[in-house]
């Protein structure tokens, strides 16, 4: 038996950043392994210009998703100020650095955001973990910094409400995850329709898939923020109807 550190994350508003090209952010249709990461870090108190100890919590978990609302598009349309284009400047590396360089022109920027969306995590440790399930478990109970769903603008509208879990998988694990809502609130949310996402590992101790997708949710280098390519595996547990197709 396996034991995996497994909460939930819902809340009225949430962002899962895909690639960003242009002016548009995207929203992926469930949580990317970057955003995890991040909540996790935020909860053990891991600052973002700790690459180290960023790079530690990396390695230590791998993860696994139970979908079961992807959440309703909303688009939100921005007008943003940027520095205009000098080749003679050097990187440029916070906001400040940017309203600061001097002349300013306006870009326009969509941004995507997940409505209702509601998924279960499961973590699980890989070989040499930093960490123990229990150091986590008490992180989310009591975190260091506030815990937010992609964005800063989308906090939590549940308490992430973490246990440890026993089981052969993490499906099986998050299978045994009281369920957040009644019945009546499952009903309206369409909480029929389950989907589930993970990566590659020896202890997520699921064979079958229904398909496998690239995903650029690895963080490689945070100052930059430069990420790499994984891949996701996909298990559609009730039918391809709901499902949208990887973009």
């Amino acid at each position: 038996m396996q034991q995996y550190l497994s909460f939930q994350l819902y809340g009225v508003l949430a962002s899962w950043g895909e690639q960003a090209v242009g002016e548009s952010r995207h929203s992926a249709t469930h949580p990317s392994r970057s955003a995890i990461l991040g909540l996790l870090a935020a909860a053990l108190g891991i600052k973002r210009e700790q690459e180290q100890a960023l790079k530690r919590l990396s390695d230590s978990v791998a993860m696994g998703f139970k979908v079961m609302h992807s959440g309703l598009v909303f688009k939100d349309y921005h007008t943003v100020q940027v520095p205009s284009e000098d080749k003679k400047n050097k990187h440029r590396y916070t906001r400040r650095d940017e309203l600061s360089s001097g002349k300013l022109g306006t870009v326009l920027s969509s941004r995507e955001y997940r409505q209702d969306a509601l998924a279960l995590a499961a973590v699980w440790l890989n070989e040499q973990a930093g960490y123990s399930l229990e150091q986590l478990k008490q992180a989310l109970q009591q975190p260091s910094f506030q815990l937010y769903l992609g964005r800063k603008s989308c906090p939590l509208s549940l308490p992430v409400n973490p246990k440890i879990i026993a089981a052969d998988s993490f499906i099986s694990a998050l299978e045994q995850y009281p369920p957040p809502f009644e019945a009546e609130k499952k009903h309206y949310l369409g909480l029929e329709n389950i989907t589930y996402y993970w990566e590659k590992s020896p202890h997520s101790g699921i064979e079958n898939y229904s398909y496998r997708v690239p995903r650029y949710d690895q963080p490689l280098n945070r100052k930059h923020w430069q990420f790499c390519s994984r891949d996701e595996y996909v298990l559609l547990a009730t039918g391809e109807s709901h499902v949208s197709k990887p973009r």
